[in-house]
């Protein structure tokens, strides 16, 4: 279970509220982007960024002059939040459409990476989060380009899940309204492949499905 703390324990529609990690490891593990928020220079900061999970722990990564990666070197308190749009809810009255979602919002400070081997198992997993498969087939990161770039982890401890599902909730007095309502599902689709145009060879390996 996520750690339930004040601060973890949303207030509204509690009701949708549960502390269950596997599901938050799965909403993380599906989710592409997070949103990083800490305090700097006085005032709120939310940064998007790329994430992957191994184990009980949350990775990022990134160039060692950005200001995020800085942030999270140095310990600072961080709130990072991915949300998952599954449909869009359509009611009978305007004030009851919603959206069905499931969202993850966890709390803690990060901690940098150093041991090459222990970089190298995170950047292969990253990889494969990105393109399963696709990690025996790219060049590895050299000692230069690992050196580069800064690997940060945050245990995932505190936090919640938030999920709402299924069809509009209209007033009972709204359902004779003469207006289609229902779920239009949503959902993150890859498109078909575009090659380089600089590939000078045909290659089979890595390519996607």
């Amino acid at each position: 279970m996520l750690q339930k703390t004040p601060r973890s324990t949303p207030r509204v529609k509690a009701d949708r509220v549960v502390f269950d990690r596997d599901l938050a490891n799965s909403i993380l593990d599906e989710a592409l982007i997070c949103h990083v928020g800490f305090v700097g220079d006085h005032a709120p900061i939310v940064i998007p960024t790329i994430h992957w999970r191994l184990s009980d722990r949350l990775f990022f990564h990134g160039s060692r002059g950005g200001r995020l990666n800085g942030v999270m070197a140095a310990g600072q308190d961080l709130c990072v939040t991915v949300t998952l749009v599954d449909g869009l809810v359509l009611a009978r009255s305007a004030f009851h459409h919603s959206m069905n979602y499931r969202s993850v919002v966890l709390f803690g400070q990060a901690v940098e990476v150093d041991d090459g081997t222990e970089k190298k198992r995170a950047f292969d997993a990253l990889m494969e989060k990105m393109a399963p498969g696709r990690s025996p087939h790219v060049r590895p990161p050299n000692d230069k380009e690992l050196a580069a770039t800064r690997l940060l982890a945050m245990t995932i401890d505190e936090g919640s899940v938030k999920v709402r599902s299924g069809p509009p909730i209209d007033s009972p007095d709204d359902l004779s309204w003469p207006v289609w309502a229902g779920v239009l599902p949503l959902s993150l689709a890859i498109g078909h492949p575009i090659a380089d145009d600089q590939m000078t060879v045909e290659i089979s390996a890595g390519r996607p499905a």
